[in-house]
Parts: structure tokens; sequence; C-alpha cells
């Protein structure tokens, strides 16, 4: 009983020298008490400003008194869960004829000939070409016109169509989730 009454009191003796010593390390005002540390993202970083059903409204922290970017985000799975492809759209300013823009990020062994395929609840399927891979995947950048993307508010759901180049004559169908979409698109701050 001796031992063990001995170890515990080394242990508080440890225990006491530790929060001594990391009382005398935290960072403090004059006066010994702790300013603490800004919350939240820094310049540059990511974060989620907003929800809106299965979309996310994605931003990047800017440097003060400028605005952050946003974009509306979905991850997409395969109908096992795995995470397959983000997919990315934001407002572009008026007068061009795309009012939107979308970049679709797939897996790097993606069969880029067979390029991609859009369609909104089984209906006028376009196709889009990639235009570059990198550590993160193969991007595709997607211009939709306001037709579009009126399609897009009054759907259900897209499918993503995606041939991986391990199997040419397979085809992944990803879903794409348009609950919430008019809200969040309708959110997106134009970038000046």
């Amino acid at each position: 009983m001796r031992h063990i009454l001995k170890m515990l009191s080394i242990a508080a003796f440890v225990v006491q020298a530790g929060f001594a010593f990391a009382q005398e390390t935290t960072p403090t005002a004059d006066d010994g008490l702790s300013l603490g540390e800004p919350a939240g993202p820094q310049v540059g970083e990511t974060y989620i400003s907003a929800e809106f059903g299965d979309w996310a409204l994605r931003c990047i922290k800017a440097a003060e008194g400028e605005v952050d970017p946003c974009n509306l985000y979905q991850l997409l799975v395969s109908a096992e869960g795995a995470s397959v492809a983000e997919f990315n759209i934001f407002q572009l300013p008026a007068g061009a004829q795309a009012v939107a823009g979308a970049t679709l990020v797939v897996p790097l062994e993606t069969l880029l000939t067979q390029q991609i395929t859009i369609a909104v609840d089984g209906q006028n399927a376009r196709v889009y070409p990639f235009n570059f891979c990198n550590r993160a995947g193969c991007v595709a950048r997607i211009g939709f016109t306001q037709a579009e993307i009126d399609e897009f508010k009054r759907g259900v759901q897209a499918t993503v169509r995606i041939v991986p180049a391990a199997a040419p004559t397979q085809e992944v169908v990803l879903a794409l989730s348009l609950t919430g979409f008019t809200a969040g698109y309708d959110s997106i701050a134009i970038a000046e």
C-alpha cells in the first residue's frame, strides 16, 4: 500500500510540474492573462459558410476588407459510398453566354477521351471535355447557360458519367443531387 501511495505522490508532483510549465509557456498579456488566438479560418483557408440541402457553400478566407470568394460544392460518391468526384459551381459576371462556371474533378485514372456527360433528370445530356490533370485529379472546366442553370433549379437529380481508363467498356454514373441547389446557387456572391 505504501508503494502505491508513493507512486501516486510522484504522479501528482509530475502533473503539477507539467501544469506549472504549461502556464509559463502559454502566451500571456502583461498581467498574466491569456490573449487567446484567432478562431476560425485564416486568410487562404477554405471553410463551409452555409449548407443548402446536399450542397455546401465553400469559401476561401480573403484578406481583411475583401469579400471571401465562394462556390457551391458537392462531393459525388459511388453507389458503394466511396468519394469519386468534386463538383464546384460559381456565378459569372453578366454579359457572357455562360452565366455560371463549374469545375469537376475526377480521379486520375479516368479515360479522358470519353469525356464527361452531364444530364438533368435523364434529359438534355451534354458532353464536356477535360482540360488538365494534376495531383488532385483530372479537371473539366464547364460553362452553363441560363437555360441550363434553370434546368438544375427545376431538377431533382443530375447524373455525371465518366469512364475508368482500366475498364474502358464500363461507365461510372454518379448522382448529383439538386436538393438545395436553387437556394445555394442564389446565395453565391459574384466575384467582381
